[in-house]
């Protein structure tokens, strides 16, 4: 446990000067985005899943250092690395997106090329056969699915992980503040149940998310932008493909679950985002996203995403029960 500590704080220092520099540089170079919910609707420099995939990636390569040169140890380098680049490729899509703006107001990748984009991210976790076929379903048991696993599951997985993770955000903190929660969880769950790849994975991007945290809670001096959740959410699908823990991380995405499910019943055309009245959100129509629930102009901002983390961590809890 001790070297995955170290990694985590590895990534998390380099996460934060990271961060600490780009939000600087990311600002006058006009890569900005809106803060919605405050009066004035500021503009704060976004895309921080840049920082964060850098001080992951730091971190997993110093880790990978320390085993090949100082224990000769050579276990799951293909996995390691392979699964470091489908991240990378899916967090660069992220990165477009975001790229794409004016004056704060983002028209982004249309949105049939991004499920188009993650896709070919699985590539390297495709062509080395990564992961086992057998796996455990919630509800469902044992299950094995033969070259139909390599060829079309871990494909699919990536697209819907990237795209998932992306639906739900637009408040300060809400993405980098969920994930620490769900990565704390499925951290420990890899320490206990899974192999080194799935471990490195893990602890180095809680590290990563935790370092960018600090400028993203409320009130936010650094956006995530859509690199962050892509690069979430393809950490997720990685996690559980390589480290055969789809169980885990089936359960810890049912927020988003949820969330891509009430996005449907509005034609993904209904906002996340609110109106902002003395204070308090008030959503502009029906329920079409989790926070919806609680945007009744009864709680503020940083409450709304109080509550979220909440529903967030009891998937991570329940994690360990089913």
């Amino acid at each position: 446990m001790e070297t995955f500590i170290v990694e985590m704080i590895i990534a998390f220092v380099s996460s934060f000067l990271l961060s600490n520099w780009l939000k600087s540089y990311f600002k006058k170079a006009g890569l900005v985005g809106l803060d919605v919910h405050k009066k004035n609707k500021p503009k704060l420099p976004t895309s921080g899943g840049i920082p964060v995939f850098f001080g992951f990636y730091v971190a997993a390569m110093l880790y990978i250092f320390l085993r090949t040169y100082i224990y000769g140890e050579f276990n799951f380098l293909l996995e390691i690395l392979a699964s470091i680049l489908s991240i990378a490729l899916v967090t660069f899509v992220g990165f477009l997106d975001d790229v794409n703006s004016a004056e704060g107001k983002r028209t982004g990748l249309k949105q049939w090329q991004k499920p188009l984009m993650t896709i070919w991210a699985a590539l390297p976790l495709m062509a080395l056969r990564l992961g086992t076929p057998k796996m455990m379903l919630p509800f469902i048991g044992n299950i094995n699915l033969s070259f139909i696993y390599p060829l079309f599951i871990i494909p699919i997985a990536f697209m819907g992980a990237s795209n998932m993770v992306n639906l739900l955000g637009g408040f300060n903190g809400l993405e980098s503040g969920m994930a620490i929660i769900y990565l704390t969880s499925l951290s420990l769950y890899t320490y206990f149940y899974s192999n080194l790849a799935a471990k490195i994975i893990a602890f180095g991007a809680l590290g990563a998310i935790s370092g960018f945290f600090l400028f993203n809670k409320f009130p936010s001096k650094f956006l995530p932008g859509d690199s962050i959740t892509y690069f979430l959410g393809a950490t997720l699908a990685t996690i559980a493909i390589v480290g055969n823990v789809e169980k885990a991380a089936i359960i810890i995405s049912i927020p988003f679950i949820i969330e891509g499910l009430l996005k449907l019943r509005g034609r993904f055309k209904k906002p996340t985002i609110g109106i902002l009245k003395n204070g308090k959100i008030h959503r502009q129509d029906g329920i079409y996203s989790l926070p919806h629930i609680f945007m009744n102009g009864n709680f503020t901002e940083k409450q709304i995403v109080q509550f979220t983390w909440a529903i967030s961590a009891f998937f991570s809890i329940l994690v360990w029960f089913v």
